[in-house]
């Protein structure tokens, strides 16, 4: 296996596009998913697993999932003030 670090070693492992933590995640859904399809033929655990692992694709350190977290976070939940108002100066 080839592990990828990063120039400044301070970001995380990864293993080809993935970080080892999201492979993790992959891994055990995989898991739950295969068993989910095999016992009751359900397939919404292997939907939503093949969904993150595409989501947790890395390019240039930041992943579709990431950019999804900072536009929810931006757009919905910090709260966004703008005020105009006037000047002492009348401008």
């Amino acid at each position: 296996m080839n592990y990828i670090y990063p120039d400044d070693l301070k970001g995380s492992p990864m293993l080809f596009l993935w970080r080892l933590k999201d492979l993790v995640k992959i891994g055990i859904g995989a898991i739950i998913a295969v068993v989910a399809l095999a016992e009751t033929g359900f397939t919404i655990p292997l939907v939503i697993t093949i969904s993150y692992a595409f989501l947790a694709i890395r390019f240039d350190y930041t992943s579709i999932l990431d950019f999804l977290r900072y536009a929810i976070n931006y757009f919905f939940i910090e709260q966004q003030e703008y005020r105009w108002q006037m000047r002492k100066g009348g401008e």
